[in-house]
């Protein structure tokens, strides 16, 4: 059996996810063959396997630091919201099918032999295990069958390492409180606290620190500042939306209500040059250098809140003369129809934003695959990217055709306007290899007659890197290593 320790939250984005991350590189560093596991996630983020098959990014993410493949047994369950109280029910990367909260919530418990089944497979695969909680263990009302904190920290006798955020306030309440909250039985599984996010003198929490302990009878092992990392975040709670660079460039990225997969733009906002900012208005929009449409959970409705608030005859009269993008869901917004026979979405037809000749027909069969070739020759602007590499890979409910007049061009990857700077894509993580985001960078600076220093961009799997060992290095700093290996030396004995 694989050692587990289990990283759960007093609230979502509390940092499980980096921290988590930052485990699997430090185990993974010193020798051991680890792996990340969260049983059910919900993200409108996904990743395509090698098999074809979804789960979520975070888990990617964590793979990536692991310095594994990603499988879809690290996820075996992903919520996909298509609603306010309902979601897109994946299981074991394939598509079960939609329901409210209320249904899953009396559902989910079937799906437990499927999480001991995943877990047990990925057990042939690692030598350590490190598990990811979701939201807070002390939710009381929906506590009943927990399939992925407490619930599941039984299911595989894992310890429990619980975080709290210091950075919105309130973690001595945070902590304290969620202990209280869980049962005897559950206190006792969690062996260390640990406070996330703190800026400032760590001389100043000692006395708070010491009651904590006392009250709690639990150690704090460790005090992580925050860290200024551009690693994949949970996307329900991402703070990246509201983040205001600085750069010479400037890119929008329209942020409608269903966006999906913006981790396509991580790439850009890792560049100092650039500005991304997520727009959700036309005043907020202004007069960008270049304008990406990311994908959509919802496509059809989301081009009908792009119609109804006034983004689209924004979007439409830039593109007179700024770059637009669209990627899967924008990609389909961009053409001259999307139609629904099947009622995958909404049912009937409507009209696309007309700047690319394709029309889309949603289909209720789920295209998943990897993608892997060489940008085909383009017009415009981004003829640039000509001839790149790219590695990435496809998820979208739809086929998409060119209409009769450019119908020899069917099977190129990328797809652009003849008459304007306008492009299309289904691929994911198109621009995260080689040089292709600072091509069009740099494509950009020229037009704009903007000089940028140093013209040569890091490739980004190289930059992600990077980023897994600085996290390592901080937390072995500011944890207690010591403590958490004697934590899985304890780890299921039997």
């Amino acid at each position: 059996m694989a050692k587990v320790i289990m990283v759960q939250g007093t609230m979502s984005n509390a940092g499980k996810s980096l921290l988590a991350a930052g485990l699997c590189r430090i185990f993974q560093q010193d020798g051991y063959r680890v792996a990340p596991f969260k049983s059910q996630n919900m993200a409108l983020n996904s990743f395509i396997t090698t098999e074809g098959l979804e789960m979520g990014r975070a888990q990617v993410m964590q793979a990536e630091a692991a310095g594994m493949t990603p499988m879809v047994c690290m996820n075996p369950i992903l919520l996909k919201p298509t609603t306010h109280t309902g979601s897109q029910v994946i299981v074991n990367g394939e598509v079960l099918g939609n329901m409210s909260a209320r249904e899953y919530f009396a559902y989910k418990v079937k799906l437990i032999p499927e999480i001991k089944k995943a877990f047990r497979k990925l057990e042939e695969y690692a030598d350590i295990i490190v598990i990811e909680g979701a939201g807070s263990p002390a939710e009381i009302n929906l506590k009943q069958n927990d399939i992925v904190n407490m619930g599941l920290a039984e299911m595989v006798d894992a310890p429990v390492l619980l975080v709290g955020d210091i950075d919105r306030g309130g973690v001595f309440a945070q902590l304290l409180g969620t202990l209280m909250l869980l049962t005897e039985r559950e206190r006792e599984r969690v062996k260390g606290l640990i406070i996330n996010k703190f800026r400032g003198d760590r001389s100043l929490l000692d006395s708070g620190i010491e009651m904590l302990e006392e009250r709690g009878k639990t150690p704090v092992i460790g005090v992580v500042p925050y860290m200024e990392l551009s690693l994949e975040d949970e996307d329900s709670l991402t703070e990246r939306f509201d983040k205001k660079q600085e750069g010479l460039i400037d890119i929008a990225v329209i942020r409608y209500p269903r966006i999906s997969n913006f981790t396509d733009f991580n790439v850009f906002e890792q560049l100092p040059e650039v500005t991304v900012r997520y727009v959700t208005s036309v005043g907020e929009l202004r007069h960008p250098n270049m304008i990406f449409l990311p994908g959509s959970k919802n496509t059809m409705g989301d081009l009908k809140w792009m119609r109804q608030n006034g983004l689209e005859a924004a979007v439409r009269k830039l593109a007179e003369d700024v770059p637009v993008f669209g990627i899967c869901g924008g990609y389909q917004m961009l053409g001259c129809e999307i139609s629904d026979p099947d009622k995958v979405e909404e049912g009937g037809s409507v009209r696309g934003m007309e700047l690319l000749p394709v029309n889309t027909v949603l289909q209720k069969e789920k295209k998943r695959c990897q993608a892997e070739g060489v940008i085909e020759k383009l017009d415009g602007l981004f003829g640039v990217i000509s001839g790149c590499g790219f590695k990435g890979y496809e998820i979208h409910m739809g086929e998409t055709t060119f209409t009769e007049e450019t119908s020899a061009k069917k099977e190129r990857r990328v797809v652009c306007s003849a008459d304007k700077n306008v492009y299309g894509t289904y691929v994911h993580g198109l621009f995260d290899q080689g040089n292709v985001a600072g091509l069009i960078v740099q494509a950009l600076a020229k037009r704009e007659g903007i000089q940028i220093e140093n013209g040569v961009f890091e490739d980004y799997r190289t930059w992600k890197e990077k980023q897994y060992d600085k996290l390592a290095d901080t937390l072995r700093k500011y944890l207690n290593m010591e403590e958490i290996y004697g934590m899985l030396r304890e780890a299921r004995l039997e």
